[in-house]
């Protein structure tokens, strides 16, 4: 969320820079509704200072015998206008509450100017895509041929867009899960948690899911609960109304969730496999930063889901959004994309942004330095370290073989049991 006072005295900074990202804001009816606003507050708080007043005087007049009809009849046409314009306060406050809410964040000054991810700039290429000697297959065949996903069961038991690993598909996920968090909570220092899966509306609210994303939500029946899209939700929400301690920045969070998300908008798109599901695994990365120093803590947090492909061997990019791809919430973002084989194209596979004090403010998540008396709000920043049903299509895909096997990274021995090699 934007800070109203910065809007108002940046009107036109703000509009061109939400133009970048492509957002029609209607920053007019804010500039109309905030000015209506403090107009009516200021005739408000000038009735309330008279009532107050003027029934101090009421009450002396009584008190030594005086007439006081006239002053008290004045007094309940004045509580009147003031509830009039009580209504008008909150209608004004309302409307300028909903332009903020669905305002996405500014772009960082260093982020490159475009439409969409067509104008994404690659920053580096990490490794070589493995050449075949034959045609080499989408995941969902090979797993499918080595009887470790069945998405036609899964279909079944819930409907399409789920998976359902079995043998050693089952082992390999779980493998990933364990080998993402010991890599980063034994290396990279982040402190392991396990978040409530189903969060209320205000959690929602304070990380930009809602109000503009409730589409994209699972939500209960009934009740204001919501399945969470990522593990991004609970763990920023873990310090909302909090004042933390400034040297104890970074405080740095890794989690294990599964994720729930309708993929309303996909239109068909990667609707195969285990890119795109309702249903997926992902070890998160969280941040809570000063905000000098955010920047610097989004660069370390790229490098630690980085790791992860490094030590899988597996080749990808990173990519960075330009203003026309960024997510609502974020000031700044770098895509890590992994090699797939059967479709010859760098698929995403996680997402590391800086939210600067968009979700701070929402969540009201404050830091106080010594020898300070105020806070300030923190900055945000997360990451997927990685999303889990993601590598292992990678790695099927990567590391199959003519005759169908795939073929383990030495990394991942040790987490499925010594085993090399799924063959059929």
């Amino acid at each position: 969320m934007l800070e109203i006072k910065y809007i108002r005295q940046n009107l036109s900074t703000v509009e061109q820079a939400l133009k970048t990202r492509g957002d029609q804001a209607d920053l007019e009816t804010f500039k109309q509704s905030d000015l209506q606003r403090r107009e009516v507050l200021q005739e408000l708080e000038a009735l309330r200072h008279r009532r107050n007043v003027v029934s101090d005087h009421i009450a002396e007049m009584k008190k030594s015998g005086e007439d006081a009809d006239a002053l008290v009849a004045e007094m309940r046409a004045v509580s009147v206008q003031i509830k009039q314009l009580e209504k008008k306060l909150a209608h004004s406050q309302q409307i300028i509450d909903d332009i903020i809410m669905a305002l996405p964040n500014i772009p960082h000054a260093t982020v490159p100017v475009g439409t969409d991810e067509r104008d994404n700039p690659v920053r580096k290429t990490v490794g070589r895509p493995p050449q075949f000697d034959f045609e080499p297959q989408p995941h969902w065949e090979i797993g499918r041929r080595l009887q470790i996903l069945d998405f036609e069961r899964a279909a079944k038991i819930a409907g399409a867009r789920f998976p359902l690993y079995l043998g050693a598909g089952a082992r390999l996920e779980r493998a990933l899960i364990n080998f993402m968090l010991d890599v980063h909570t034994g290396e990279h220092g982040y402190r392991e948690v396990l978040p409530p899966f189903i969060v209320n509306r205000q959690t929602m609210t304070n990380t930009g899911q809602l109000p503009k994303f409730e589409e994209d939500l699972f939500k209960l029946a009934d009740q204001d609960y919501y399945l969470i899209p990522t593990a991004e939700v609970p763990v920023t929400n873990i310090h909302q109304g909090d004042i933390l301690d400034a040297e104890l920045l970074p405080i740095c969070y890794a989690a294990y969730t599964p994720c729930f998300r309708s993929e309303a908008g996909s239109y068909g798109k990667d609707t195969r496999g285990l890119i795109r599901q309702h249903q997926f695994n992902k070890v998160e990365l969280v941040k809570f930063s000063l905000p000098e120093t955010s920047y610097e803590e989004l660069e370390s947090l790229l490098a630690n889901a980085e790791t992860i492909l490094q030590r899988l061997g597996i080749a990808y990019q990173v990519v960075e959004l330009c203003t026309g791809d960024l997510g609502f919430s974020a000031a700044k973002t770098y895509d890590i994309e992994v090699w797939m084989p059967a479709q010859g194209v760098y698929r995403e596979i996680s997402s590391c942004s800086n939210f600067e004090d968009f979700q701070a403010r929402r969540a009201n998540i404050r830091l106080r330095r010594k020898g300070q008396k105020g806070t300030e709000l923190v900055h945000t920043i997360n990451g997927s370290g990685l999303a889990v049903g993601r590598t292992v299509a990678a790695l099927l895909e990567n590391f199959q073989q003519p005759d169908g096997s795939v073929i383990l990274p030495e990394a991942l021995k040790s987490y499925m049991g010594g085993v090399e090699k799924i063959t059929p």
